[in-house]
């Protein structure tokens, strides 16, 4: 079955978008690359803020689905599981084409709070947070709310390490310091 017209254009604009950024990706651009006509993209999107805006929410369903049941097949709950987290970004660092992490770009590039990409990067950020907290829980830590923040900024930290830094064993280096967060909870 053929794609639609619009999810073609979402293809085209977040691959555009995680290369070359939101600002300097135009509207030209996208429409030469998905080979269609303005009046396709407009009858889509009233404008390229709510073509982002729909990339952002594709981009966070696919990669949350992704992040979850990579992690989730491969480990069992509990701390394998929290420390799972950290091999599932490894596979992604070492993907063809990896160019960070689409929702911190957006952060960076809408940068006031009230942007709606900006809200759409933190929705983001905080509904894996809570797939973290959920994990934390089902380990048995004494403070999941503590222990998922400290392994937010691990795995966010690695995200930007592999990508900015060139350094894709990032995600090692964040398992092995959740290793020591993890230290004495049950299942270990």
């Amino acid at each position: 079955m053929s794609k639609s017209k619009r999810d073609h254009l979402l293809d085209v604009a977040l691959n555009l978008f995680l290369r070359e950024g939101f600002h300097a990706t135009g509207i030209d651009r996208i429409l030469k690359e998905a080979g269609v006509a303005k009046m396709t993209l407009y009858n889509h999107f009233k404008s390229k803020e709510e073509l982002v805006l729909a990339v952002l929410a594709h981009r966070d369903e696919t990669f949350r689905k992704w992040l979850i049941e990579t992690t989730e097949v491969t480990t069992a709950p509990g701390v394998e599981r929290l420390l799972g987290l950290f091999d599932s970004l490894g596979d992604w660092f070492a993907q063809d084409g990896f160019c960070g992490c689409m929702f911190i770009n957006a952060a960076a590039e809408y940068l006031h709070q009230d942007d709606l990409p900006h809200k759409s990067a933190r929705s983001h950020k905080l509904l894996i947070r809570d797939y973290v907290f959920e994990q934390c829980r089902a380990a048995k830590a004494k403070n999941p709310d503590e222990l998922a923040d400290q392994l937010m900024l691990l795995m966010e930290g690695a995200i930007v390490m592999a990508h900015v830094c060139n350094q894709p064993d990032a995600a090692q280096t964040g398992k092995r310091a959740a290793t020591l967060l993890c230290a004495g909870l049950e299942g270990k």
